[in-house]
């Protein structure tokens, strides 16, 4: 005879495990570059999404937006208004390093690190040395030292991808299923392993299962083989993130979720730590499962 717990106690299950937070591996803080090579992936969406998904967690974050004279960061937060000074206002000595950093209001252990404003050249000194000392400097403040710093790397390179990817020791790779991100993402990958970051993770954007399954888009798993990364991630394409754009309001805030929202919340837990999922092949839709059944777990 199997007997059933009451309904209280269900209840009280339920929310243990929805308040249940993920194990963080590694030594703090995780400094993780999210870049592409090709522009126009999803980059800044996934730096958006993933931060504020780890605050969500109980996390310390602090993002860097590194994309000099184009940056976009502050405007998917909704933080435009409120960036005062940048990084190289704190080198020029015109500004402590705690008033360039931007506190979300809605998460109060999420803040913003702009490199320059809008339009603006890197001076010529700015290298990523200056960002090395950056990443000590958050290190050893006042506040204490974030669990993760996350920096959200410009497209192309050049000297600004070089810079972006100097101090941090773990990286995503955000792509598309198409050639010409998938070659620029190998290009990248190559790049990164000479500069000594190893733990390389990659996230496939803008997933659609219809296209797959008429063999219109390269499956997951094809992504997965060619580029021969783990997986950190699958975001199905959402027409939501160009609302939650305009906004200001990232997807993972959205009530009620949506699938991309879900997807940037489930990276995050297997970025905390440090583990990956698995792409499968599904030759048929199994029947009342959702998107996320076409890639595992």
């Amino acid at each position: 005879m199997m007997l059933r717990l009451p309904r209280s106690s269900e209840k009280a299950q339920e929310k243990l495990v929805w308040s249940k937070k993920p194990q963080l591996a590694g030594d703090t803080p995780r400094v993780v570059v999210i870049t592409s090579g090709k522009g126009g992936v999803g980059k800044t969406t996934t730096t958006a999404n993933v931060g504020l998904s780890l605050a969500r967690l109980g996390f310390s974050v602090v993002a860097i937006d590194a994309d000099v004279g184009l940056r976009n960061l502050d405007l998917l937060l909704g933080l435009e208004n409120r960036v005062n000074y940048t990084v190289v206002e704190v080198l020029n000595g015109d500004c402590r390093l705690d008033q360039a950093l931007v506190r979300d209001k809605r998460w109060s252990n999420f803040e913003l690190l702009c490199i320059s404003k809008p339009r603006s050249k890197l001076p010529m000194g700015f290298s990523g040395k200056a960002l090395v000392w950056l990443v000590d400097a958050l290190k050893s403040r006042q506040e204490g030292c974030p669990d993760f710093i996350i920096i959200d790397c410009p497209a192309g390179i050049d000297a600004g991808f070089i810079t972006a990817i100097t101090p941090a020791n773990e990286a995503i790779l955000v792509t598309t299923p198409d050639i010409t991100s998938l070659r620029d993402a190998d290009r990248v990958t190559g790049l990164l392993e000479c500069d000594g970051i190893r733990d390389i993770k990659m996230m496939v954007n803008r997933v659609r299962t219809d296209m797959i399954k008429g063999e219109d888009m390269m499956s997951v798993l094809d992504v997965q083989e060619m580029l021969g990364l783990a997986l950190l991630g699958v975001i199905p394409e959402d027409s939501e993130v160009i609302r939650s754009t305009n906004r200001g309001y990232p997807l993972v805030l959205n009530k009620p979720p949506t699938l991309a929202g879900l997807a940037f919340e489930q990276a995050a837990w297997r970025l905390v730590e440090q583990d990956s999922m698995k792409a499968v092949m599904v030759e048929e839709e199994p029947k009342k499962r959702g998107f996320f059944s076409f890639f595992g777990g």
